[in-house]
């Protein structure tokens, strides 16, 4: 549990995402001082809360319906390396710039169909929607 009064409790008992909920403490610490700092230069909105995820993505990782650290720091996929400034699609945590073995390793440990002849673009895709569907039923839905 955080520190009695710091603002990644006050961020958990508030409104701290379910996906991170489930995750470590260093993803909801890192999430929870993000949408602090951030909500203080942008007040409490949608971009304060992209900013923190953005912030979580470049340390951690989707796996399933939590979080887990990543390998290397550093941006997902061309949506986090460019920001709102891109088109790119946002792979939605799914690591997208890890090697093609870590993918194939996360692939093989959600039991993925298919996946020994799958290209890398086709992994991601694949933990993907993984990623989703186990969020989806996390949550109840």
């Amino acid at each position: 549990m955080p520190e009695k009064g710091s603002e990644a409790e006050r961020i958990e008992k508030d409104r701290l995402p379910s996906t991170l909920e489930r995750s470590d403490q260093k993803a909801k610490d890192t999430y929870a001082e993000t949408l602090a700092s951030a909500e203080e230069s942008y007040g409490d909105g949608q971009r304060a809360h992209r900013t923190a995820w953005a912030a979580v993505k470049h340390t951690h990782e989707k796996v399933g319906d939590h979080w887990e650290p990543k390998e290397e720091n550093g941006p997902s996929d061309d949506r986090a390396a460019g920001g709102l400034a891109t088109d790119a699609d946002t792979k939605g945590g799914v690591d997208a710039n890890a090697s093609k073995e870590h993918l194939y390793e996360l692939a093989q440990k959600a039991e993925i169909p298919g996946r020994s002849t799958m290209s890398k673009d086709e992994l991601v895709d694949a933990l993907q929607k993984f990623n989703n569907r186990k969020t989806a039923k996390a949550r109840g839905d």
